[in-house]
């Protein structure tokens, strides 16, 4: 990891605990026979060092199986997503375009976008001669998009394409490197969360309240608790994993949009077009550290989509490679001696773009700029985490003629309580929870209670309804809860660019300062003040987006695009169609054969420390080491 992330920037979040080790077991190695006298006596120094231990290495995976941090702060600890990553692995793979592509178009005509892929015995055309090469492709978040035009004084919709142009134009990576390798698609995970919006929408209407069965807490097979809370933050799940596993069966099995671009470009590439997976390369781009700790899970690799017929002895690949922040991403670019701020600020063409082998997922991942599929920007009322809770509010409302909104501020700005009522009847009660703070008095509030000892008491304990106040009716509980570890939401992330950041990033990024921006960041020690107006300013930079308002294409291709995506007019709602978006799912699960719930569903464990406990003895710990050797006493 790049040294821009320090114990001092995580503030926010709960520190790390002092039992952060990684334990080493070793044997004492045999001695060698020499001439030295058998009964020589020495000391435990000389024993020690005879026998160093191995240097420990510490890496993801020993994070999250550890609970001596829970967020943020265990990604102190990583080496390998960083910007420097992402150029090594540049550098010592080529980049396989889709050479391997021959198009079908009728009369030449491939506006259609009809391609097949050409099998050989080695594998694909192309690729079989090519057996270092990799697939690179890249997912960028909205919010990141926010805070690099924020910083360069650039609408939402240029900083996508100056990403864009520094992965795949010619001008960006391209134009370095041992092989000019580059990133052939770049998605903007607007698509994704499009998914997710409508999948989280479904979720909550067809949850039911029923006790989980034994042992399943979490798992794919258990049914959600009320209230269901959200998934998305891996920030906050990896502290409920660690700390309050009763937390499990209240969250949402969906993956959130990161994962979901992994799965889906993966999944697709290998199962139908015979890529194996380790030759695709995942890079996201997102806002906060904690999606570095969401890429290394177990559980979102390609073991959870693949075919039962896999060869098992197959690692597992992860569906996302690496992760990096907006500032990581900087790095990169000065790494290579690219200005950021000289990229240019318009979008590449569509024959610059080699198109996705699949025609229909095609036009999903990259819908065209008049498109219906093109989301539209959000309202402020959703959040800039998402809008998951908004949408669902917003589905409910659809459903139910003549209901009204209303909003109510909590304790303070990050917590805000959601009803959706219709004259006097309370139909539906949502409500926000943002920061560590907040979330540990939800945490508390869905702990279950105990039993009473107490003689006559009711037998058994009881679960508390969160959000049903005194005298209320009971249907008026939380029936969805939105929760974030960042304050204020995801464009506040630990790796967004800060107030007193800024006049070194622009410099960094090779922006003349100057005008009515230049003044920006130069306060000596900028406060809190300063940096919730900073944050005002991103905001409104990511609920300004709206890539719909730009021109058509270069290739002019909007309407015929169009024209191909089977929109529903009623379904529609806050801008996403559901039909369609259930269409494009169901024709992902099709072309890949597997079981759309193994493609967006994910699920949790419950993390265990032994911080605390009874440890073995010395005896029995060398025992049970000799014993998994093969040999004993």
């Amino acid at each position: 990891m790049s040294a821009i992330l320090s114990a001092d920037d995580l503030n926010d979040f709960i520190s790390p605990g002092v039992a952060c080790i990684k334990p080493i077991e070793t044997l004492p190695a045999q001695k060698s026979e020499d001439n030295s006298n058998a009964y020589e006596v020495t000391t435990e120094d000389r024993i020690a060092a005879s026998n160093p231990p191995p240097p420990a290495q510490i890496s993801l995976t020993d994070c999250l199986a550890c609970s001596g941090c829970v967020t943020s702060a265990e990604a102190v600890l990583v080496s390998l997503q960083s910007h420097t990553e992402v150029l090594n692995t540049l550098d010592a793979h080529p980049s396989l375009h889709p050479s391997w592509l021959s198009h079908e178009g009728a009369n030449g005509v491939t506006n259609r976008m009809s391609y097949r892929i050409n099998r050989t015995s080695n594998g694909f055309n192309g690729l079989g001669k090519l057996g270092n090469g990799k697939i690179f492709v890249a997912s960028v978040s909205p919010q990141t998009r926010a805070t690099l035009a924020t910083t360069f004084s650039v609408s939402e919709s240029q900083a996508g394409n100056m990403v864009t142009q520094l992965l795949s134009g010619p001008t960006g990576l391209k134009a370095g490197g041992a092989h000019g390798s580059s990133f052939t698609w770049v998605i903007d995970t607007n698509v994704l969360r499009d998914a997710c919006l409508v999948a989280a929408a479904d979720e909550v209407l067809s949850s039911t309240s029923q006790s989980p069965t034994p042992n399943a807490e979490g798992s794919l097979e258990a049914p959600l608790k009320k209230p269901i809370l959200t998934s998305a933050c891996p920030g906050w799940i990896c502290y409920a994993e660690k700390t309050h596993p009763y937390i499990l069966p209240h969250l949402s099995r969906l993956k959130s949009p990161q994962a979901l671009a992994g799965t889906l470009i993966k999944s697709v590439l290998s199962q139908k077009y015979g890529v194996p997976p380790d030759k695709i390369w995942h890079l996201a781009i997102m806002p906060c550290f904690d999606k570095k700790l969401e890429a290394s899970r177990s559980e979102l690799t390609s073991a959870a989509w693949l075919p039962a017929t896999h060869d098992a002895t197959t690692p597992a690949i992860r569906d996302v490679d690496c992760v990096i922040t907006a500032r990581e991403l900087l790095h990169l670019a000065s790494a290579r001696n690219i200005p950021f701020a000289t990229l240019p600020l318009t979008p590449l063409s569509r024959s610059a773009r080699p198109p996705f082998p699949d025609p229909t997922l095609d036009t999903w991942l990259f819908p065209p700029p008049h498109s219906r599929a093109r989301r539209r920007a959000q309202h402020p009322p959703a959040g800039s985490s998402g809008g998951y809770l908004y949408h669902i509010l917003r589905t409910h409302q659809a459903r139910h003629p003549g209901s009204e909104i209303r909003v109510e501020r909590g304790r303070n700005a990050d917590v805000i309580e959601y009803s959706l009522v219709r004259g006097a009847q309370t139909l539906v009660r949502m409500a926000r929870f943002y920061g560590f703070r907040n979330i540990q008095n939800l945490v508390r509030r869905l702990k279950p209670v105990k039993a009473s000892r107490m003689p006559g008491a009711r037998g058994g304990g009881g679960v508390r309804r969160v959000g049903a106040a005194e005298g209320r009716d009971a249907k008026a509980e939380y029936a969805y809860v939105e929760v974030m570890a960042c304050p204020g939401g995801c464009t506040n992330g630990g790796g967004q660019v800060k107030v007193a950041e800024v006049e070194s990033v622009r410099a960094e990024g090779g922006m003349v300062l100057g005008g009515s921006d230049a003044g920006v960041g130069s306060v000596a020690k900028p406060g809190p003040k300063e940096q919730k107006e900073w944050l005002g300013r991103v905001d409104e930079a990511y609920f300004s987006a709206s890539e719909g308002s730009e021109a058509e294409d270069e290739d002019g291709n909007g309407t015929a695009d169009r024209e191909m995506l089977n929109v529903g007019e009623g379904d529609v709602v806050d801008g996403i169609s559901h039909r369609f978006v259930h269409d494009m799912l169901d024709h992902w699960a099709r072309v890949t054969g597997v079981e759309l719930q193994r493609l967006i569903c994910t699920s949790y464990r419950k993390v265990e420390s032994d911080v605390g406990k009874k440890k073995q003895s010395d005896v029995e710990r060398v025992a049970g080491l000799a014993s998994s050797l093969g040999g004993g006493w």
